[in-house]
């Protein structure tokens, strides 16, 4: 068995709100239910859990999945919790996918569910941000990302209308979608892009991610399983990869490469496809100019000829190669551990995306981006390409 043999045979997502009216324990049992509706699992079947860690309401706590299982009412073989930051909903699935192929268990849910704006608990472990970036100012991702696209300005140059671009095709997207975040769900122009407010210069306000509550989830088992279970709608990820720390042994590095050179290239390998084949792209998006490097990494263009290909590029849902079409975590808001854009993929390939459908399902490339490194581009890079199940 590999990846390749598992499935992911049911999805589910509460609507991305900027503040929960519910408990993240509500939120999580509402996607429990929904994905043994849609599955047709019973709760005493599922004997695999896998949480991501990225989440502001219990990733602090070492038992967060431990404590999932006993809300939920579940006795599993297999948990565990992902720890790869905004990587951590690709590699849930792919976890999850080797625990089945160890056989540590048949049938596993990966949840992502977080109200952080609800509780605002201000959780921060000690790491890196504590000693080397707070101190001075660089208070965040704003600043991090704002000294990365200093220095992609400085090699290569940026295009504000590029930038707004893709802006602007991603709260198109967001629009037509009745999960994204409400507040968000508003159209801009790109005189609206270019005039937001500064958060940290040069990051603008319609730059950025917005934090929010949610929760989501999918039901991941063996292809075998789900053929004796009678269900045909499914998707595989034929191809995953991760890279952590990328050039982490180098002093000086050139911070606008990333480690999806690397894993980019690994996972399309393992599917047996080049990046022409890619039919629809879902990237992790928390500031734009991450959308613009991830294109350059991944081989759609050439490094340094992103805002080239994003100005040449139709990216809507309707387009050459349509991207987020649910309107990224910066239309969408950044809710359920960052598991948006692996959602929207797997709705795409399932063909229940509605009025924002894309034409050509044959297959969806997901991206994600952990932690924020000192002194060098995000510390991790994954990569899942899917196809849908025959």
């Amino acid at each position: 068995m590999s990846l390749r043999d598992s499935a992911i045979v049911a999805y589910a997502e509460t609507k991305v709100m900027k503040k929960s009216d519910r408990d993240v324990w509500v939120l999580m049992g509402e996607i429990l239910e929904s994905l043994l509706d849609k599955s047709g699992f019973e709760s005493k079947e599922i004997d695999g859990l896998v949480m991501s860690g990225l989440t502001g309401t219990g990733g602090a706590s070492m038992f967060w999945a431990q404590s999932t299982c006993d809300m939920l009412g579940l006795e599993v073989g297999f948990c565990e919790q992902v720890h790869t930051g905004g990587c951590s909903a690709v590699g849930a699935v792919a976890r999850a996918a080797a625990a089945i192929d160890a056989g540590m268990c048949e049938v596993a849910v990966c949840m992502f569910a977080d109200t952080h704006v609800r509780e605002h608990n201000g959780r921060n472990d000690r790491n890196y941000r504590r000693d080397w970036t707070d101190p001075y100012g660089v208070l965040g991702p704003p600043g991090a990302f704002g000294l990365l696209q200093r220095s992609y300005d400085a090699k290569y140059g940026v295009d504000l209308k590029a930038l707004g671009k893709l802006a602007i095709t991603q709260r198109n997207h967001a629009i037509m979608n009745e999960n994204a975040c409400e507040e968000l769900r508003v159209p801009i122009t790109m005189d609206d892009y270019i005039n937001s407010r500064m958060i940290a210069d040069p990051i603008r306000l319609l730059d950025c991610v917005m934090l929010a509550d949610g929760a989501a989830g999918v039901i991941v088992t063996s292809r075998k399983r789900a053929k004796e279970k009678g269900l045909k709608k499914c998707v595989i990820p034929l191809g995953y990869a991760e890279r952590t720390n990328f050039l982490g042994g180098d002093n000086l590095v050139d911070v606008t490469r990333s480690g999806h050179e690397i894993a980019g290239k690994k996972a399309l390998a393992t599917a047996g496809w080049n990046i022409k084949d890619v039919r629809s792209f879902h990237p992790y998006d928390d500031f734009l100019i991450a959308l613009v490097i991830q294109f350059e990494a991944f081989g759609f263009c050439k490094p340094g000829e992103g805002m080239k290909f994003v100005r040449d590029t139709d990216l809507s849902y309707s387009g050459t190669l349509p991207m987020n079409t649910g309107g990224g975590q910066i239309s969408a808001g950044q809710a359920a551990c960052s598991s948006h854009n692996l959602i929207e993929a797997v709705r795409q390939l399932m063909g229940e995306a509605g009025k924002r459908q894309v034409k050509d399902t044959t297959n969806a490339l997901v991206t994600g981006i952990g932690w924020i490194n000192y002194g060098r581009n995000w510390g991790s890079s994954a990569a899942m390409a899917l196809v849908p199940g025959e």
